[in-house]
């Protein structure tokens, strides 16, 4: 299923199911491919939208915590402050990679070269809530 994202073409704005931009495909392998949540399509984000995708990216990091690469992690790219770009790590080749794309098209690299890529990168997972996985009780309190 790995293969239908490789050959996704870029759009701007994209969240498929045929074109993507880099989280639209984000977005899509986590949910598709590895059964985890949707994250929302957050339509103001795109290639030259670094305010909008700065301000997306601190409403989404309140449900997310930082972790060392794993698969499903949105691994996150900055320049000072500003949030430039997101891919997701998969396993391909038995190897944690990130995938991504951009308007020469979808890439998937390991870690490490994605890290040497960037300025900086840094990798989210969803963070566990009580309510999501069967701690919290009726009356509202956490029970372990």
């Amino acid at each position: 299923m790995l293969k239908h994202y490789l050959s996704a073409p870029y759009r701007d704005g994209g969240r498929g199911p045929i074109a993507f931009d880099c989280w639209g495909l984000c977005i899509a392998v986590r949910h598709q491919l590895l059964g985890l949540p949707l994250l929302p399509s957050l339509g103001a984000v795109g290639k030259d939208r670094l305010r909008e995708n700065t301000h997306a990216y601190h409403d989404l990091k309140q449900g997310m915590e930082t972790c060392p690469p794993e698969v499903g992690a949105i691994a996150a790219v900055f320049r000072g402050a500003l949030c430039l770009h997101v891919g997701v790590v998969v396993e391909a080749d038995g190897r944690l990679k990130v995938l991504d794309t951009n308007p020469g098209g979808v890439r998937l690299r390991t870690v490490r070269e994605f890290e040497t890529d960037f300025p900086r990168v840094v990798f989210y997972r969803d963070r566990i809530f009580p309510e999501q996985d069967g701690r919290l009780g009726a009356d509202g309190r956490v029970h372990d």
